[in-house]
């Protein structure tokens, strides 16, 4: 008795075509891969209101939604739960995930961990030193980090805290067009602070 070597599922019947209405599970493998969002026959609502390209928006009942949706060959996304109807989109479920994936990825890319860089300086700095500091001063700001710059008294130095605060004025002063003062020129013990933070940046 010859047999038709057709393949089978896991119940041992033959395979066919899949239908449209047979989507992709979430659920298959050894872990619980649960969608995002509720797609298609998940979706409870009796009427959804549907956004988006390739429709016209509106509010629709789930079976219209549905069959517009299969028509398309997309899936029905339900975006926005908490809404009243829910809203809803018709788009290609993995296609979404993966803009979705790459914006999150592109505004981490964007934001900059800001950080709080030092420059030290004594109440005699030079001028060359002051022109090197300031050099690094300017790179920090311009890679949208503060500068935290701040005068050392040492020991007896301290009677000179006038002169520190020129220098911590003339610092700002000099950055004024790529940095902004956050906090004004203020002494802490044996040291004087000068805060500044990068134009457009908070």
């Amino acid at each position: 008795m010859s047999t038709t070597n057709k393949p089978v599922g896991s119940t041992g019947t033959p395979q066919g075509p899949r239908p449209f209405g047979d989507r992709p599970q979430f659920n298959r493998g050894r872990r619980s891969l649960e969608p995002e969002h509720k797609l298609n026959e998940k979706i409870l609502a009796r009427e959804v209101r549907l956004v988006g390209e390739n429709i016209t928006p509106g509010v629709f009942s789930i079976s219209e939604a549905l069959k517009l949706a299969e028509e398309l060959e997309l899936d029905l996304v339900e975006i926005s739960p908490n809404a009243v109807p829910p809203v809803c989109r018709i788009v290609d479920y993995k296609k979404f995930l993966y803009e979705q994936k790459k914006k999150k990825k592109e505004l981490k890319a964007n934001s900059v961990k800001q950080e709080v860089k030092e420059i030290r300086f004594g109440p005699n700095t030079d001028e060359h030193d002051f022109e090197f500091k300031l050099k690094h001063a300017e790179k920090f700001l311009n890679d949208g980090n503060k500068v935290r710059a701040f005068v050392f008294f040492k020991g007896r130095a301290i009677v000179y805290k006038e002169r520190g605060e020129v220098l911590l004025l003339q610092f700002a002063q000099r950055l004024s067009e790529i940095g902004k003062v956050e906090q004004l020129p203020k002494l802490e013990g044996k040291k004087m602070f000068l805060l500044m933070a990068p134009k457009g940046k908070k």
